[in-house]
């Protein structure tokens, strides 16, 4: 049996991703590590939201009305935590059963067809 004690720091999405995903699968020191930055994102994800909640989108400034530029950054970590799980090839759905051999996307730097 593994330890699913969440890793220092971590809040309380953090610490439930981790501790939901450790419960049901086996994961090596790497995966660990991708685990643990998921479930930082995750928990910066919640931060970012919550101050766009509170600021509102477009919140009023002297020089005019701009978009919130935590917005852009929540994009941004939303971006990053769907790569970080499809890394992990954790199944997201619940008709998967087992965890997928598909590894992540190459990006805009892969081997492209043709190639």
């Amino acid at each position: 049996m593994t330890n699913t004690d969440a890793p220092e720091g971590l809040g309380a999405t953090g610490r439930e991703l981790w501790q939901a995903v450790l419960a049901e699968f086996e994961l090596t020191e790497p995966e660990r590590v991708i685990l643990r930055e998921a479930c930082r994102t995750a928990d910066s994800i919640d931060g970012l939201q919550a101050r766009l909640e509170a600021d509102g989108i477009m919140p009023a400034l002297s020089q005019g009305r701009r978009v919130h530029p935590a917005l852009a950054e929540l994009r941004q970590q939303r971006i990053t935590l769907a790569r970080l799980w499809t890394a992990l090839r954790v199944p997201l759905g619940e008709g998967e059963t087992g965890r997928t051999q598909r590894r992540g996307p190459r990006g805009v730097y892969g081997v492209g067809v043709g190639a």
